[in-house]
């Protein structure tokens, strides 16, 4: 008499010959279809969509596939890209920071002060240490004094964009002479502009660090179940102290290579001042990255920084109406959370 074995578990593979019962044999090996879920699309669909959109533009537009054109896309959203690429360290921690905007103004402009009043070369530490000082503080007020990151960080956005017009006498720029102070910004190397070059290295860096260190391990862990963490002997108060220093250190960058672009050191936050911490931060949701934390990717960031751009970059190319940018960005958005939420609730 033979036994009849069970169905096997979806996803567990059969192995043929390995007895299951008295005179019988399993068949041969079988294997349960692949399936794309959710956490496939998004994982992964951010890359078939910009690959989409890519392919999308190229044939809508004869100039939007030339070097120019490309290299001067990765350029205007340089400075973007490297804040949401930090901040996406502090968002899998489970944190928000909107205060990246200010961050980046005060930077800039303590920085073109510096250039001014105490030569040019200091403009370059001034400027990514103040806002890595800035970050500090931030860390500091949510671990130590325990304000929510959302407040902390909204009352900070308020208090540096007030220093950077007090800096400049409640005027706007500061604008030093020298040409040294605009040689990130405005020059190349075998035709590619510095921050295009920087932009790439920062996002290599910490998508290393991310993913091949201990640091990055510790992350997700604090992001994904803060108490687990804790009673894993996680240090949580210095890893989250670390994700708000490396994410104003980066907006001081972004600070500086804004600053020598436009060759001087402007308290506008009309501008990319006041845009920049929507901008970085919806990169890193249409990236996937999980607003509640313990889930992310830097390079799907900055896949999410350059579709938004690609998407302003070819409308503007097609001559689109501006709305419809505002409206695709937003629907993308959404989606992208979307996906998220459903994930998460699974």
């Amino acid at each position: 008499m033979t036994v009849q074995p069970s169905d096997p578990v979806a996803g567990d593979p059969i192995v043929t010959g390995e007895p299951v019962g008295a005179g019988t044999l399993i068949g041969p090996r079988v294997r349960s279809p692949r399936r794309i879920r959710a956490e496939h699309v998004r994982d992964y669909g951010i890359v078939a969509f910009a690959v989409a959109l890519f392919c999308f533009f190229w044939v809508a537009s004869p100039v939007f596939f030339t070097t120019q054109n490309l290299l001067n896309l990765v350029f205007q959203n340089a400075t973007i890209g490297i804040a949401a690429c930090a901040v996406t360290l502090t968002i899998i921690a489970g944190n928000f920071d909107l205060s990246l905007g200010s961050i980046f103004v005060l930077s800039e402009v303590l920085g073109a002060y510096a250039a001014v009043h105490y030569g040019v070369w200091w403009c370059f530490p001034v400027t990514i240490f103040s806002g890595a000082a800035m970050g500090l503080i931030n860390g500091l007020l949510v671990t130590k004094l325990h304000v929510n990151a959302f407040l902390a960080t909204l009352a900070t956005a308020l208090t540096f964009g007030g220093i950077a017009v007090g800096v400049t006498d409640g005027g706007l720029l500061i604008t030093p002479t020298s040409s040294v102070f605009t040689f990130i910004g405005q020059h190349r190397i075998i035709g590619i502009q510095y921050p295009v070059i920087i932009f790439a290295v920062v996002a290599i860096v910490l998508q290393l660090v991310l993913a091949y260190t201990v640091f990055g391990r510790h992350l997700y862990g604090v992001g994904d179940n803060r108490n687990a963490a804790r009673l894993s002997g996680l240090k949580i108060d210095r890893t989250v102290i670390i994700t708000f220093v490396v994410t104003g250190a980066a907006c001081g960058l972004s600070g500086l290579i804004d600053s020598s672009t436009t060759g001087s050191g402007s308290s506008d936050m009309s501008g990319l001042g006041g845009d920049l911490a929507l901008l970085a931060i919806a990169g890193v949701a249409l990236g996937g990255s999980s607003i509640f934390g313990g889930v992310g990717s830097v390079w799907r960031t900055v896949l999410g920084v350059l579709i938004l751009g690609t998407i302003t970059n070819g409308f503007d190319l097609l001559a689109v109406p501006d709305f419809w940018q505002d409206i695709v960005r937003g629907a993308l958005i959404i989606f992208a959370v979307a996906i998220g939420t459903f994930i998460e609730r699974r």
